[in-house]
């Protein structure tokens, strides 16, 4: 079967674990040449790329440098796809017990990542005059977060509307920019966490509310990042996909 991305530049953050891991994956077994970013090198060394490369994804200085080193390397960037993000240990409060450093550590992670990802990259796709933009929102940038924590979904709401400005200023010059916004994922620590504290009854409520009646799995969202980033997806931009089984 002919790959359907041979040979294509692709720029992938978080993809130590979850779903930017099952992402890397997905693009590398369709014939791409994927760099790998993360802040943990054990889990990024498990990611299928040509290269990896361990910096914090919130420090604008460390992603510019990276992303030039990708282009001169590599000759440009087809796709970037902005996994980075997460709770980062935190779990549900009220909000008293919000932290400034809480508040900005989550606001780091899922927003200015990928703003200074997109900010480096998004220049070298408009000189190549083509280029996909997915970010990895949140059925928490869409309505309160289940984790009950008031900085994710702030930080989701808020990636959501930067993609959409995203399509705005860069769609124009034949780059794209989409959202994907998952479900319940257990992919990571703090997902599975998440779901063993709703014990059996919670548990049970949450998969009545999804009309497939499971949990979502990380390569369905990476079969969602393939679908946007492909030629036939030309003309969807500034749209958020959710990606959570028909949750109601």
């Amino acid at each position: 079967m002919t790959p359907r991305f041979p040979g294509a530049r692709i720029l992938v953050t978080g993809a130590a674990q979850g779903i930017g891991q099952a992402v890397a994956r997905a693009f590398t077994a369709e014939g791409a040449r994927v760099w790998a970013l993360d802040r943990d090198p054990e889990g990024l060394a498990a990611a299928a790329a040509v290269q990896r490369r361990t910096l914090d994804l919130a420090e604008r200085a460390a992603v510019h440098r990276v992303v030039e080193e990708m282009v001169a390397a590599e000759g440009g960037i087809e796709a970037l796809v902005c996994c980075a993000g997460g709770v980062r240990g935190q779990v549900g409060g009220p909000l008293s017990a919000v932290t400034e450093e809480g508040w900005h550590s989550i606001f780091q992670a899922n927003l200015e990542s990928a703003l200074w990802c997109v900010q480096a990259a998004a220049p070298v796709m408009q000189q190549a005059g083509r280029g996909r933009i997915i970010t990895i929102a949140s059925g928490a940038g869409l309505r309160p977060s289940l984790t009950g924590i008031q900085a994710y979904t702030a930080a989701k709401h808020a990636l959501v509307g930067l993609t959409k400005q995203f399509s705005f200023e860069f769609a124009r010059h034949g780059i794209t920019a989409n959202a994907v916004a998952p479900g319940l994922i257990l992919s990571n620590p703090a997902s599975r966490a998440q779901w063993e504290s709703y014990g059996p009854a919670g548990q049970a409520r949450v998969l009545e509310g999804i009309h497939r009646r499971r949990l979502g799995a990380a390569e369905d969202i990476a079969h969602a990042v393939l679908f946007l980033a492909e030629p036939a997806s030309d003309w969807i931009s500034g749209q958020i996909l959710s990606v959570d089984g028909g949750r109601s």
